[in-house]
């Protein structure tokens, strides 16, 4: 192995060394520990050191590192107390997560580095997310993310290189070469010589380095760097290297021929480095002992307090509380006239009125930008606010939702629009597994809005016109917001803007240009968890949202003879339980209506709810009615009889006769 150490002083070359070295220790110690089941699973990087070490030095301290469980030396490099690192093995609550995650699943913005989650992909998104906010600050500064080979086979990587690309943000994407992707070898994962020359598929500058040669990562990585941040652009690096170890201990390599264990052993770049220093006289045996004694003196140190730290004592508040990130709602009060609009135009003048609230808020979604969106609800946006903050973006939903999560990071607000509700399926990942959780895992925010155009009534059939709430419902850390009026939505939306937290924003197309209200022209907001009261009678409650409200209002109009609670939820996460629960009581029978097919929906729930904490109060058995648990079909009459609609009347008159 060559090590070309030209315009390297020999200070840099020995913190090199020892940042090379320090990690290798490191792992030398936890594989003993995880014998001694002190540890409970470990991912080894041994033979890999050199590419997270050199990397992290390329960088400066401020530029973002997104790494993956096999890059300790990211973390060593950049000086994280090692008794945070152990106490995060080991779920103390001097880590990251409070216990809530393992290994390098966590980020710490004190120190600029964003953990993996075991999805892989997701990272890659995110980083383009904390490169475009770099660009649109005007910060000189590159984002490094890292990735292995198996990695690349995963649409995440594709979708986040494409973006990056066509965007030209400034990405080092850093794919490490092992082998290996668990047991399947390259040959199994792609049909290409080398994944560098993918590169040339996206327009986009690539690379291949000698990744077990710490002097060939650190100075070409440096350059590459320097050049990037005068020159924003992605770039693909490819670091050929090799995993010593199992995926994970206890996978083991019998898979490996041990022809290559023994090839790549002698390319080992912790002992080639050194053996490099000793001939050119930067280290002896002495320094040697001696660094190594420090290392193991400060190893043994903080270990000693990571294991002396208490456990973590388990509390219901501080677990609830931490899911969502505290927010003060700041209720601001329409003052000026007030005029008749639609449902779409509510929508546009609140995201068009959060926009000039707030100046990082960025817009991104699928031709929203000239065309003003399939729905022209940011028609002349570009004009008002340019295309730095009005995105048109690739398809690809989840490389954009991952954007959007890396805006966040950087300090940024966004609102995606996916074109039709629907879609948000081909970006559900992020969704429920980085936006949802982060915060609860390592106090991160997800300033992220999702607009989410639903529902069924004008014949777009299966793939354009579901009502999907129940799945994000489900998901703890997701605000799930669905207006059925112009003035909820406007004040609605406002207000998911605000909030730190990731929201996603129901509008029902059916109810764009068909509902009509008086709607303040300035910029006001309404609370998420407080429930409207549409209509208040002492016969029925009846719960529901969305166009379904508006169903309800038909029948009602239909029947004056029934005097009727509406209750219009707004927001079913969080849920007005306290208004349910009031109605419930005064009126002693319920029906829940809801356009989402029955089984696993919000009505479910709600009826549960009900059950556990009215049932003394109920008169009849509390009624749901939802539409057929089939598919939305196509054609006119077939929808129709799947909609809610089509049965509310007849349930409505039973449950009254009851």
């Amino acid at each position: 192995m060559e090590f070309n150490v030209n315009f390297l002083d020999k200070d840099l070359q020995l913190q090199l060394y020892k940042a090379l070295l320090k990690p290798r220790l490191i792992e030398e110690k936890m594989l003993l520990l995880l014998r001694q089941g002190k540890i409970s699973k470990w991912f080894s990087g041994i033979g890999q050191e050199a590419i997270a070490v050199g990397v992290t030095m390329a960088l400066n301290a401020k530029e973002y590192i997104l790494p993956m469980h096999r890059n300790l030396g990211v973390f060593t490099t950049r000086e994280i107390p090692l008794y945070r690192l152990f106490a995060q093995w080991q779920g103390k609550a001097s880590g990251f997560t409070k216990g809530r995650d393992r290994s390098f699943h966590f980020g710490t913005q004190e120190y600029k580095i964003i953990g993996m989650i075991s999805h892989l992909g997701p990272q890659l998104g995110v980083a383009d997310g904390i490169a475009l906010a770099s660009r649109l600050n005007h910060k000189k500064e590159v984002t490094a993310v890292f990735t292995g080979e198996g990695g690349t086979s995963e649409g995440d990587f594709h979708e986040a290189l494409n973006i990056a690309s066509v965007w030209q943000l400034p990405v080092l994407f850093c794919v490490e070469n092992n082998g290996y992707g668990l047991s399947t070898p390259t040959n199994e994962q792609y049909n290409c010589e080398h994944i560098a020359d993918r590169g040339k598929g996206y327009g986009m500058e690539s690379h291949i380095i000698d990744g077990n040669n710490i002097i060939e990562v650190y100075t070409k990585v440096s350059d590459i760097a320097k050049s990037v941040r005068e020159l924003p652009r992605p770039v693909l690096i490819e670091f050929k290297t090799f995993r010593m170890r199992g995926h994970e201990e206890a996978s083991g390599t019998k898979y490996v021929p041990q022809a290559l264990m023994d090839e790549w052993a002698m390319k080992d770049p912790v002992e080639n480095y050194e053996r490099f220093l000793k001939d050119t006289g930067i280290l002896n045996e002495e320094l040697i002992v001696s660094i190594k004694a420090e290392f193991s003196d400060e190893i043994t140190h903080n270990l000693q307090v990571a294991f002396e730290e208490d456990e973590i004592v388990s509390g219901l508040t501080n677990e609830l509380n931490d899911v969502f990130q505290n927010f003060d709602y700041q209720e601001f009060n329409a003052k000026s006239i007030i005029k008749e609009i639609r449902f779409i135009d509510a929508v546009s003048e609140g995201l068009k009125q959060s926009m000039q609230q707030h100046d990082n808020l960025i817009i991104m979604g699928q031709d929203i930008a000239e065309y003003g969106g399939v729905f022209k609800i940011t028609e002349g946006f570009v004009e008002a606010f340019g295309k730095d903050r009005v995105r048109n973006t690739p398809i690809c939903e989840s490389a954009i939702i991952e954007t959007a999560m890396g805006l966040s990071i950087a300090g940024m607000k966004s609102v995606v629009e996916l074109q039709f509700a629907d879609f948000v399926s081909s970006g559900f990942n992020p969704v429920v597994n980085y936006l949802a959780k982060s915060h609860y895992r390592w106090g991160q925010v997800a300033d992220v809005v999702l607009r989410m155009p639903c529902g069924a009534g004008v014949g777009a059939g299966p793939f354009h016109s579901q009502t999907n709430e129940a799945w994000f419902t489900k998901t703890p850390g997701l605000k799930v917001v669905y207006p059925a009026f112009p003035y909820d939505a406007k004040g609605l939306l406002n207000n998911a803007i605000n909030d730190p937290n990731p929201v996603l924003f129901f509008e029902h197309k059916g109810l764009y240009r068909t509902i009509r209200q008086d709607v303040p022209a300035d910029y006001y907001t309404i609370p998420f968890g407080k429930a409207s009261a549409i209509k208040t009678g002492m016969h029925v409650s009846i719960i529901s949202y969305g166009a379904a409200i508006h169903w309800a209002l038909e029948i009602l109009d239909k029947h004056p003879e029934i005097e009727a609670d509406l209750i219009d939820l707004r927001t079913l996460c969080p849920l007005d339980t306290e208004a349910i629960y009031n109605s419930v009581k005064k009126t002693g029978r319920v029906i829940i209506l809801q356009e989402d097919s029955l089984f696993g929906g919000i009505a479910s729930d709600i009826s549960a709810l009900i059950a556990e904490h009215c049932f003394e109060s109920l008169d009849a058995p509390v009624k749901r009615v939802a539409s057929l648990d089939t598919p939305i079909p196509f054609n006119k009459a077939l929808e129709a009889q799947y909609l809610a609609k089509s049965r509310f009347e007849t349930a409505l008159l039973e449950l009254i006769d009851y």
